[in-house]
């Protein structure tokens, strides 16, 4: 990030996750909504810590690369919170996020939410700081993310913002603005800070409050990480779809090959040569 804006396409699967990095990306995200949705559950923090530590765990060996993973709410208080970043840290995770809201919690693009006080996402923040710093010596990455802006406006999203660096995070992540002119006022407001000016998470969702922005703008923009969370999963899920939609109707799937992913590079993909001993 220090050399310049970070492209994390979420993986949901370590063969997805094979693939963002055969794409020649520098980081891989994991989305709570794409492990719940996946797992036939909507994104309300249903599934446990142990289900996203095992996707953590299988997209950060089937990348190599850093992966930020989401942690919704902590799966539960303090202590919870740093069972997670200890968690997360095994599994191979650079870092995590946690999230401001009450639980159950909803999709950061939906209205509805609501928050806890500021005082008790402190008080996780600061746990998940002393985790990271028992576990790693501080190089897993704390990410603060706040709702806030939906509920109570932008200046509370940056009040809390600042509470939550002055309280361990060393990235903040801005949920559901919809505008280039938010994200900016947002990154910009940060500078305050001086030398505890956090790193700064973008989301780049599709089908939200959000615009369709460059990566190359957001860099423009102040931030420094930009996740892409649920679109490979969109995209399986729109392509499978339409091939199950054509095999009812026609009783083959002769007119999706062209579509698909071949054998042989399938075989590519996770290093196999048939009669040759795998390794990894």
């Amino acid at each position: 990030m220090d050399s310049g804006v970070v492209a994390a396409p979420g993986a949901f699967n370590a063969l997805v996750a094979r693939a963002v990095a055969a794409a020649g990306f520098d980081a891989a995200y994991v989305s709570g909504g794409a492990i719940s949705v996946a797992a036939g559950v909507p994104d309300v923090g249903i599934l446990t810590l142990d289900h996203f530590a095992k996707v953590v765990r299988e997209v950060s060996w089937g990348s190599g690369l850093p992966v930020i993973a989401d942690a919704d709410t902590g799966f539960g208080e303090e202590e919870m919170v740093r069972r997670t970043v200890m968690e997360y840290n095994h599994a191979g995770g650079a870092g995590l996020h946690l999230e401001d809201q009450v639980f159950p919690k909803r999709c950061g693009h939906l209205d509805g939410k609501s928050l806890i006080s500021t005082d008790q996402a402190c008080s996780k923040i600061a746990w998940a700081h002393k985790a990271s710093m028992d576990c790693s010596n501080g190089s897993f990455i704390i990410c603060a993310r706040t709702d806030a802006k939906g509920v109570e406006g932008i200046g509370a999203a940056i009040e809390r913002a600042h509470a939550y660096v002055r309280a361990g995070a060393t990235m903040i992540f801005p949920e559901g603005l919809s505008s280039e002119e938010e994200f900016k006022e947002f990154a910009a407001s940060m500078d305050v800070l001086g030398d505890k000016k956090p790193y700064m998470l973008a989301n780049m969702t599709e089908f939200g409050k959000t615009p369709m922005i460059s990566l190359e703008r957001f860099g423009e923009l102040g931030y420094d990480f930009v996740i892409y969370p649920v679109s490979t999963l969109r995209i399986a899920m729109g392509a499978i779809e339409r091939g199950l939609a054509d095999l009812k109707e026609n009783g083959t799937m002769e007119g999706q090959l062209d579509s698909m992913q071949s054998r042989d590079e399938l075989y590519k993909l996770v290093g196999y040569t048939p009669g040759t001993a795998w390794e990894f």
